[in-house]
């Protein structure tokens, strides 16, 4: 798999997690419908992938209920036992969480501003994100034959 790190800013704060290389083009696919939070882009990224979704909301579950801005051990823990390639999602809390947000792992690093409404790629060497595309529906892990599409409205910026 073309594992990338996505990290998202949003209005609740900002989280950070692993993904296939195509789930760059679904998140973007969710920001064109102008999310705010966390909880609207994975709302809005479900119908193409569900299962990674639940990945995602069930990781961050776990990391909320052992971790704390005031206490982040037990995710400094998981740091020093895991490859930054194999992390689980996270919250950033503190510098360390900061920092690993920021690092890109396998294909790239792509940052989804929700607040400024900005997409930046800051390494992406699984493919070209266009302002409007399609692309394949997930079930299971596995493309289906079903096509989404979509078209970033125009106050929205993709940086290289």
């Amino acid at each position: 798999m073309n594992t990338v790190r996505l990290t998202v800013v949003a209005r609740d704060g900002v989280a950070s997690f692993l993904g296939p290389g195509h789930a760059i083009k679904m998140l973007a696919a969710a920001c064109s419908r102008n999310p705010v939070t966390l909880t609207e882009l994975l709302d809005y990224t479900t119908p193409f992938d569900a299962d990674f979704v639940e990945g995602v909301r069930a990781g961050l579950a776990v990391f909320d209920e052992h971790n704390s801005a005031e206490n982040a051990t037990a995710f400094h823990t998981v740091v020093q036992l895991l490859s930054p390639d194999r992390l689980p999602p996270f919250r950033v809390i503190d510098e360390l969480t900061r920092s690993l947000s920021l690092q890109p792992v396998g294909v790239g690093l792509v940052l989804y501003n929700l607040k400024a409404r900005r997409i930046v790629q800051l390494v992406n060497q699984y493919g070209e994100l266009l302002r409007q595309d399609r692309g394949r529906i997930r079930r299971g892990g596995e493309p289906t034959r079903l096509l989404y599409t979509y078209r970033l409205p125009d106050d929205w910026r993709i940086l290289p």
